[in-house]
């Protein structure tokens, strides 16, 4: 499996820390020692999860080797959806008029991303398709509560969009080497841990601390595990591209892994934590820059509980 394209979208709108002082009493201060975020990006008035997936996809295709009608599954990726009924794939189905795909949409919460990836794998195996887009696109704005001091200051907006195929197209694609996911709903808070309950609060972390403890856990054995299937070695990695929920967990797990802090991308400074988009847009800031035969991981850790890794190759 081959990802032929990444690229992403970012609102302009930019929330500056200074913003919830008066919203939730949380400070500057306090906000970058507790998650390192100095700002995020919210959705403007007249965009929502699907017009950013458009822009994400938008912003690369004149990059994209073949015609997108081409693309035959396509998948997409959200905890916080505009339509749950006309979802996200299909909108994105309609706006390119893509016949005869698979389209449908799936939320793992912040995993999503890997899980469609893995989804787009099993298609590719059982010769179901051999093209597919997987867009990933979060709107936390719209499900914000912003008098909650506990986790208001973290949520940004964004979305992205990657293409894969079952067989190389150009020189410049990435393999994928391997990817995995697993559910972890019977651990910790689980189910519990992270919440966004439309009629019930909105967005919450009732225990960040088992989130916290777990999300480290988890995105270090994720990464240990996909690099010694690739049979590679840390030593061997080039990047590492964590989910950008909070910046001392990011910091965890490089110490963990015993990996250079300046190889991680690290975008949520900026960003907030956009979701299950944090780490493909990640993805789609270095996919270009990566030079021939250089390795990253993707690693990720989502409310529920789940996780997942994903080695590839430039």
């Amino acid at each position: 499996m081959y990802i032929n394209l990444a690229s992403h979208y970012i609102p302009t709108n930019v929330i500056p820390n200074s913003y919830f002082l008066d919203k939730n009493g949380m400070d500057d201060e306090t906000i970058i020692r507790k998650s390192g975020i100095k700002n995020r990006r919210k959705a403007s008035s007249n965009e929502n999860v699907n017009t950013m997936a458009i822009s994400a996809i938008e912003n690369g295709l004149d990059k994209l080797a073949y015609d997108i009608s081409e693309v035959d599954l396509i998948i997409g990726a959200t905890y916080s959806p505009y339509d749950t009924v006309g979802t996200l794939a299909h909108v994105v189905q309609q706006k390119y008029n893509i016949n005869g795909a698979v389209v449908f949409s799936i939320s793992s919460a912040c995993s999503s991303f890997l899980n469609a990836v893995e989804i787009a794998e099993g298609y590719f195996a059982m010769g179901k398709a051999k093209k597919a887009l997987v867009v990933t696109s979060e709107h936390n704005w719209a499900y914000l509560n912003e008098s909650d001091p506990v986790s208001a200051h973290l949520w940004g907006d964004g979305a992205s969009a990657v293409f894969l195929s079952k067989e190389r197209i150009t020189e410049k694609d990435h393999e994928v080497i391997g990817v995995n996911t697993e559910g972890h709903a019977t651990i910790g808070r689980g189910p519990n841990g992270v919440c966004l309950k439309p009629f019930d609060g909105g967005i919450s972390m009732p225990d960040g601390k088992d989130v916290f403890y777990n999300a480290i856990k988890f995105m270090s054995e994720k990464t240990m595990a996909i690099l010694k299937n690739g049979d590679c070695s840390v030593d061997q990695l080039d990047y590492l591209i964590p989910h950008q929920a909070n910046v001392r967990i990011i910091n965890n797990v490089a110490e963990t892994l015993n990996f250079p802090i300046e190889k991680v991308v690290i975008n949520m400074v900026e960003f907030g934590n956009t979701g299950s988009a944090s780490s493909s847009i990640g993805y789609s800031q270095i996919f270009e820059s990566m030079q021939k035969n250089q390795l990253a991981v993707i690693t990720v850790f989502g409310g529920g509980y789940s996780s997942g890794a994903m080695l590839v190759r430039a």
